[in-house]
């Protein structure tokens, strides 16, 4: 588990990276300033919990099965939620008519994320 979670955060981890980097660079008077900034938040929150994913990876040494629910909540709430907003931001480039439907993708995402929180402080207070 350890190595899959490790491998993960790594993934997401140089892509939030190659994301950054398109948006500073690739995507700099392509997208308005409101878009610029939802592109950025979810680069934002994707390396946030990358870092959470890489912290967790230290709790597998208690065998909990709660640390492979929050695995599975904070790599399911990136590709939401960053996921979502990537796609979003990108709306005025990509001019697909459908895009609008993606929006309440977004708060599932961030309910993932809250939910992976939470399991994370329940997996805390099991550990001897």
């Amino acid at each position: 588990m350890k190595r899959r979670i490790i491998i993960t955060a790594a993934i997401f981890g140089m892509l939030a990276v190659i994301a950054g980097a398109f948006g500073a660079h690739g995507l700099e008077g392509k997208l308005s300033a409101k878009n610029l900034e939802v592109w950025r938040t979810a680069v934002q929150y994707q390396f946030y919990h990358t870092f959470a994913l890489i912290f967790l990876s230290t709790l597998t040494r208690f065998k909990l099965r709660l640390v492979g629910h929050c695995y599975i909540l904070f790599s399911l709430g990136i590709v939401l939620f960053s996921g979502s907003l990537y796609v979003l931001a990108c709306s005025e480039l990509i001019d697909w008519s459908w895009l609008p439907v993606l929006g309440p993708v977004t708060p599932v995402g961030g309910l993932l994320f809250i939910a992976g929180w939470v399991c994370l402080g329940v997996a805390a207070l099991k550990i001897k």
